[in-house]
């Protein structure tokens, strides 16, 4: 069984949301990245999402725009990513990685020489926004023989014919975007949320986590009564950039804001 679906069935069975963190590999430089990727389990983080870096992140909002822009100006690049991975798992066997980002740097590598590097590296899941479950008929089932999960995005905008698509193909859960627009965005309607996820659990039994909007203990517990999981971006990278000429001082920023986060999803009364 993939470590995503142990970590969600162990999950399920303590009755307890899940805390995913994202952060993008390589800011503000690769040496730190395995070390935030540490802080962020010690925090209480069920598991990881790694964005890889790339030059027109068109999902994501400025804040993540300009992680990408640091990391790469480093000189992070997919190879870079797949060794931190590596390091990472050197230490930690059980955390699932989840690695994010854009279908380009994948394909420049090549599908099978990629879906290779990522198993031996210790990678689980791939989402990549910019390819469709319609798109990935070649590819995932490759993905899947190196024992990678393929993970899809729904939004409010998704109509049900595609949900229901997109909810066959998935695998290891689902993210669902809470707001419209771009990552970073600040407003977040819980009840609109929980509106949307119910007719998808009509039609699938993936866990549904939502990211988009969630910047604090007050948001997380209230999206953690609707949904699976929490994934929180962009409140970690603000943070990561504040502190990126003091690198040393983000992993107690991480935890700090992780830590908020975890303490509110548990004390929180559930659905």
């Amino acid at each position: 069984m993939n470590r995503i679906d142990k970590r969600f069935a162990a999950l399920k069975s303590q009755q307890r949301r899940a805390l995913i963190p994202y952060i993008t590999a390589g800011d503000p430089a690769p040496q730190h990245t395995v070390g935030f990727m540490h802080a962020c389990v010690e925090a209480g983080a069920d598991v990881l999402e790694l964005g890889v870096p790339f030059s027109d992140p068109m999902a994501d909002g400025p804040v993540i725009q300009k992680a990408c822009e640091r990391a790469l100006a480093k000189g992070t690049r997919l190879t870079d990513v797949l060794d931190m991975v590596a390091t990472f798992r050197a230490t930690d066997a059980e955390t699932p990685v989840v690695l994010m980002g854009y279908l380009n740097p994948v394909e420049r590598m090549g599908y099978e020489h990629f879906a290779r590097r990522a198993r031996e590296a210790g990678v689980d899941g791939v989402l990549m926004v910019d390819m469709p479950p319609e798109e990935m008929a070649e590819v995932a089932p490759l993905f899947s023989e190196h024992g990678l999960q393929s993970i899809f995005l729904l939004a409010p905008t998704t109509s049900p014919s595609r949900a229901a698509t997109i909810c066959r193909h998935g695998e290891g859960y689902l993210y669902y975007v809470s707001l419209k627009g771009v990552t970073g965005a600040a407003s977040l309607d819980v009840d609109a949320v929980e509106r949307q996820l119910a007719p998808l659990r009509e039609i699938t039994d993936l866990p549904l986590c939502v990211g988009f909007g969630i910047r604090d203990g007050d948001t997380a517990a209230a999206v953690g009564r609707v949904a699976d999981g929490v994934i929180v971006g962009s409140a970690l990278v603000s943070r990561i950039a504040e502190n990126a000429e003091t690198p040393e001082t983000i992993p107690a920023a991480l935890k700090a804001v992780l830590g908020d986060m975890r303490d509110a999803l548990d004390r929180s009364d559930g659905r």
